[in-house]
């Protein structure tokens, strides 16, 4: 299967910390390739130590799923088809700031990113995937 590139990837990651920088907000963020297994990371030196592993968990899953995060969190909830799906995988995070990484269709990586509310990590996800698509 095609993978993300090392070189793509230092593209994706920069411009997700660029949009964390213009936002004001330290951010963590992952890159996982075709596989699953990380790529690329990187953070602003005060990004939540927290942040870490939550960005790393959002990569994955977006590529595990094929799905957004955001997309993923509302079916992991109390009475939706996969609650208590995170118990066969610890891995997995249900909530936003994880997306695909696609190439003609085809998805051949993932980012995560965590360090912000939410709606801050979603804005640097989708940051890094639009530089993604441009190249």
């Amino acid at each position: 299967m095609e993978s993300i590139t090392y070189k793509e990837a230092r593209v994706v990651l920069e411009a997700a910390l660029r949009r964390a920088e213009e936002i004001d907000c330290p951010m963590s963020v992952a890159i996982v390739d075709w596989g699953r297994n990380l790529l690329l990371f990187g953070r602003h030196e005060t990004a939540k130590l927290g942040s870490i592993d939550v960005a790393v968990g959002k990569a994955y899953t977006a590529r595990s799923l094929e799905m957004s995060t955001a997309d993923f969190a509302p079916l992991t909830q109390p009475g939706a088809p996969l609650f208590g799906v995170q118990a066969t995988d610890s891995r997995l995070v249900a909530f936003g700031g994880g997306l695909p990484l696609t190439r003609g269709g085809a998805v051949v990586g993932a980012v995560g990113v965590s360090g912000g509310s939410v709606e801050m990590d979603i804005d640097c996800a989708e940051a890094a995937v639009k530089a993604f698509e441009a190249l």
